[in-house]
Parts: structure tokens; C-alpha cells; sequence
């Protein structure tokens, strides 16, 4: 199991993210927490410092490359990262009345949960190299793994995030960095609130935290859970297209008007 003194986390203010802060915190641990909801994020801010940890707040929006950069090298000062966590991410899909998500809203999904990580993972990745350790963990999907009627633009994002993580890890495992692709299916979150009717197999925050922070610490390739949930995609996925359609068509997961946000 690994440990970590200097971690980046986007979307640090609420959910995964935030509870992930608050697993890795300890004394003689450095987090740089960025996120866009201040408030939110200064009191996980607070958590961490109360668990003995250095931990600084910053207030940026992922698709800025720019401040994102700046943020991540004012951070390696103190020290080089030694573990990033693109968590950040947003969400839209189908409305409850049945109308079809923007295109507008698909771009921004790509742009927050696929550019807003490497946005995040570029800066550091060169030093990393250098280096010859660190670590990369990724918050894709389970939707990665299959195209959903109701929420395209979510799943293209995820599937490109798991597409380029994958790419990542191959490209520079022999050269000591590990990289987790993290794919949950519901859990307990803002995000997954949005989401109207059944959440199959939807598990508390708690423990997808767990099982994340778990598969990071071990330097896991890919951590999927509920594991059941990631194979049912992948198997339908395996499907001639027609009969996978016509499968996935059951899935209904309307969505409500509110955006979730980058967080």
C-alpha cells in the first residue's frame, strides 16, 4: 500500500473527491484541493488540517488551463505531487419531458470530465517522468464501457477518459508511474441525485471511497465497482449493435433540469 505526501485533487469540494481529501490526510501530508464552490471547498479543507494535514484550497474551473498550471506549480514549491486525482466532472442527459441533451451540454461534459484531466494530469506528468515515480488516478465510469441513450455526452466524456488513462498507463508503466482508472457505477452524490428513477446496485459514498482510495494505494490498473455492474455493460457492449441497442433502451436515467456543475 502506498503512501502519499503531496496530492492534487480537482473536484475537491463534494462527493468522491471530497471524501477521498479526507482519506488521504494525515500529518506530513500536503493536498492542493481545487474545486469551484469556495465554501464547500474550504470546509474540506478545514477536515484535512484537522486530520494534520497541509491543505490548500483553490478556487478554479478544470477547462482553465492556465490557472490550472499555475495552481500545480505554486503547489510543487513546497514539493513535487506525487499523486493527482482528476475527479471533477459534470453531467446532463435526457430531461424528464423527454427532450435530448444540447449539443452545447455533450461539449461541455467532454471539456470538464475528459480536457478538465488532462489538464490536470499534464503539468505534472513531465516532472513524474523525471522522476521515475508518481501516481495518476482517474474517475471515469461504468458508463465508459457502453453508450447510454439518455446521457451520450456523459458516456462519450467517461469513454475518452478511459480510452486516454489506458493509453497513459501502457505508454508509462515501466517508467514508474502508476495509473488507476477509477469506474463507478451509483453511488451517493450530488451528481447521482440528478439521476430520476432506478440506480442499479448503488452503494454509499463511503465505500465507493473506500474502494477507491483501496485501488490507488495498490497502484490497480482499473477498479470497477460494482464489479457485476461493469461487466453487464462490457458483455452488451460485445453485443451486435442492434441487439445492444435495443437492450440499453430499458435504461432509463432521465436527468433533472439543474446542471451538476464542474466541480
Amino acid at each position: 500500500m502506498k503512501d502519499f505526501r503531496a496530492i492534487a485533487i480537482s473536484g475537491a469540494s463534494r462527493g468522491l473527491g471530497a471524501e477521498l481529501a479526507r482519506r488521504f490526510a494525515g500529518p506530513g501530508v500536503r493536498l492542493l484541493l481545487m474545486a469551484r464552490s469556495e465554501a464547500a471547498l474550504r470546509q474540506v479543507a478545514a477536515d484535512c488540517a484537522a486530520r494534520g494535514a497541509t491543505a490548500e484550497a483553490v478556487v478554479l474551473d478544470v477547462r482553465d488551463a492556465a490557472a490550472m498550471q499555475a495552481a500545480l506549480a505554486a503547489f510543487e514549491v513546497g514539493g513535487p505531487v506525487d499523486l493527482v486525482v482528476a475527479n471533477a466532472g459534470t453531467s446532463f442527459g435526457t430531461m424528464p419531458d423527454g427532450r435530448p441533451e444540447a449539443a452545447s451540454q455533450a461539449v461541455q461534459q467532454v471539456t470538464v470530465n475528459l480536457v478538465g484531466a488532462m489538464n490536470l494530469v499534464g503539468p505534472v506528468l513531465p516532472g513524474m517522468l523525471a522522476r521515475g515515480r508518481g501516481a495518476v488516478a482517474l474517475v471515469a465510469s461504468v458508463a465508459a464501457f457502453r453508450g447510454l441513450p439518455d446521457c451520450p455526452g456523459y458516456c462519450a466524456s467517461k469513454a475518452g477518459l478511459l480510452a486516454w488513462g489506458e493509453a497513459l498507463r501502457a505508454a508509462h508503466c515501466r517508467r514508474g508511474i502508476a495509473v488507476t482508472i477509477l469506474c463507478p457505477g451509483f453511488f451517493d452524490s450530488a451528481m447521482g441525485d440528478r439521476f430520476l428513477g432506478a440506480k442499479p446496485m448503488a452503494m454509499p459514498l463511503a465505500e465507493a471511497a473506500s474502494r477507491a482510495e483501496t485501488a490507488i494505494r495498490q497502484g490497480k490498473g482499473r477498479a470497477v465497482f460494482p464489479s457485476t455492474l461493469g461487466w453487464l455493460l462490457r458483455l452488451l457492449a460485445l453485443l451486435p449493435a442492434g441487439l445492444g441497442d435495443r437492450a440499453v433502451r430499458v435504461m432509463r436515467f432521465r436527468v433533472r433540469p439543474e446542471e451538476a456543475g464542474p466541480g
